[in-house]
């Protein structure tokens, strides 16, 4: 049974930086995608960063190069390292990974991040 368990959120003050963990278990081989999504109250889950096994990444507008998304395939670990959070980065983030570049994701349970002003 794949299993995704985060760690790493907090609360901090607008500024700081925070880094999220997510490490996969439960799998028999290197999952092709790795990333991070977030949800706010209210609102839908949005993609914040993503890196296939070879190495692209992609990230979402808001990020503007304030995130940095890294994996470890051997670990089967991705990180999301977080610098200048604003109030708007308050959201539950949530580690997804899928095994092959089509297909079903495996989830998270959903990490608390609190940006205060």
């Amino acid at each position: 049974q794949v299993q995704l368990v985060e760690s790493g959120g907090g609360l901090v003050q607008a500024g700081e930086s925070l880094r999220l963990s997510c490490t996969v278990s439960g799998t028999g081989s290197t999952m092709y995608l790795m990333g991070w999504y977030r949800q706010a109250p209210g609102k839908q889950r949005e993609l914040v960063a993503a890196t296939t096994i070879g190495g692209y990444t992609n990230y979402a507008d808001f990020v503007r190069d304030r995130f940095t998304i890294s994996r470890d395939n051997a670990k089967n670990t991705v990180d999301l390292q977080m610098n200048s959070l604003e109030p708007e980065d308050t959201a539950v983030y949530y580690c997804s990974a899928r095994k092959y570049s089509i297909g079903n994701s495996y989830w998270g349970q959903g990490t608390q991040v609190t940006v205060s002003s």
